[in-house]
């Protein structure tokens, strides 16, 4: 897949006045690893404890050149700070792209920085030719949710158990997660689902996420 270039990224979504981004390289992964470390105590075990380990960048990351990988990491800087990171997922055989992790750094929440990257998503999606956007959003403070929901994505459902996390020191939980997600192709390219295949309980969600029916 063709991931922009950091000078599209910030035609796609631009950050406030000062911040930056930057397409991850091999000579940046230590820098990020050890700032990821210092940013989240919590990242220490489930899906964002991969952003820790320098061979998950190696490994699985696009980090320019020729070769292609499905994982993109995003920098944000203000100058030469790391002010946070953004990574996404494609599939290419489904044509989609999923929001893997959004993380800004302490020193500069507050500066507007996450609404902006939230945006980045969808344009992303759009400039790569893909189809369907979606991420997973936190029920442990509204602020992801509200996002995703301002920029006019549909709340799918909840995964319970989709995520482990470190709740209090030693003490490990499996996390419940809101799915949103945004289709990127008009209605008739969508096939409805016949009723008559679908169960009562199926058919009874399947009411109230689509009351009016897929692209409504």
């Amino acid at each position: 897949m063709n991931w922009p270039t950091q000078m599209q990224l910030s035609a796609l979504s631009p950050l406030p006045t000062g911040y930056s981004y930057e397409l991850l390289t091999e000579s940046s992964i230590s820098e990020l690893t050890q700032a990821m470390t210092a940013w989240h105590q919590s990242f220490s075990v489930g899906a964002a404890s991969a952003y820790l380990r320098e061979s998950f960048y190696r490994e699985n990351a696009y980090l320019g050149g020729s070769e292609q990988k499905n994982i993109v990491v995003i920098l944000i800087r203000k100058d030469s700070d790391l002010a946070g990171m953004f990574s996404a997922e494609c599939d290419p055989d489904t044509l989609s792209l999923y929001a893997r992790l959004a993380v800004v750094s302490p020193e500069h929440r507050g500066a507007g920085i996450m609404v902006p990257t939230s945006k980045l998503l969808e344009p992303m999606a759009k400039s790569m030719g893909l189809e369907f956007v979606y991420a997973m959003a936190t029920l442990k403070i509204p602020h992801v949710q509200m996002t995703f929901e301002r920029l006019g994505y549909r709340l799918l459902g909840f995964v319970p158990g989709y995520d482990r996390e470190e709740v209090s020191p030693g003490n490990i939980k499996r996390v419940c997660e809101a799915v949103y997600g945004k289709v990127l192709v008009p209605p008739d390219a969508l096939l409805q689902p016949d009723a008559a295949n679908l169960t009562p309980t199926a058919k009874a969600l399947f009411d109230i996420v689509f009351p009016k029916g897929l692209g409504s």
